[in-house]
């Protein structure tokens, strides 16, 4: 596939921001407020968090449906989900990881996390089980409520983490164990930013899937909250990969 196979005008690259596990859209809130005033066009989807390949093909649909350059960018099991969606999305000129998961073709977030022992992601999911509406059942996954603030949002007011910790939404827990089928970041140009206080994916592994994916990366003291609690720095990468000349052509350096 061509990078820019079905990019139709030569605009800036729209940011089409997509957010992982454990939270919704609007923990892009501050990020979006920043990104449109530097005058870049934003979208800022549901993923729909119910397996590896079904959000991929819906955050591909999405960007299809943007008329011109798209630049993804996403945020923990978003990072997946881009890597995934990029093959099928004509328009994508950039891949943009903000403390995100990045894999490689046939490979699951289950195994990148165990290839980077220290993180106490897996000690603190909770699963629930759910009817689909056939009545089959499936499982998906919480991050356990009191330890949300300390793992996910260390770095904001307490009372702000609880109430993000309420609001969460679960991931498919099938999600974690899906290869993906793609490595996107193989074929785009792709930015990392490093939270280096991330307790839900080691810094190390971070730094690990930005150096095999050959990324422009900026590390930053933040928790894995960190679009959250550091909302103009995240912009600043964003904005920086979509306005990258060699990003409108789709060429890798």
């Amino acid at each position: 596939m061509s990078s820019t196979g079905g990019a139709r005008n030569g605009t800036v690259p729209t940011v089409l921001l997509v957010h992982g596990e454990f939270a919704d859209g609007s923990m892009w809130a501050g990020v979006i407020a920043e990104l449109q005033a530097a005058g870049l066009g934003v979208v800022a989807p549901a993923n729909p968090l119910r397996g590896l390949a079904a959000d991929a093909a819906y955050i591909a649909s999405v960007a299809e449906g943007i008329d011109g350059p798209v630049v993804l960018a996403g945020h923990s099991y978003g990072g997946a989900v881009i890597t995934a969606a990029g093959p099928a999305a004509g328009n994508l000129t950039g891949l943009v990881y903000v403390a995100a998961f990045a894999p490689d073709e046939g490979e699951s977030v289950l195994d990148i996390d165990g290839r980077f022992p220290g993180s106490p992601l897996l000690a603190a999911l909770r699963p629930a089980t759910y009817r689909g509406v056939a009545g089959d059942p499936g499982v998906e996954l919480y991050l356990d409520r009191d330890a949300f603030p300390g793992l996910f949002a260390a770095d904001m007011p307490r009372r702000q983490a609880s109430a993000a910790a309420a609001a969460q939404r679960p991931v498919a827990a099938a999600a974690y164990a899906e290869k993906s089928c793609a490595a996107a970041w193989k074929a785009v140009p792709s930015w990392y930013l490093i939270a280096t206080a991330d307790r839900l994916i080691t810094p190390e592994a971070q730094q690990y899937m930005a150096r095999r994916a050959g990324a422009h990366t900026t590390e930053i003291s933040a928790s894995h909250a960190v679009a959250l609690t550091q909302p103009a720095a995240v912009a600043g990468h964003i904005a920086a990969a979509a306005t990258a000349p060699f990003a409108h052509s789709g060429q890798r350096t």
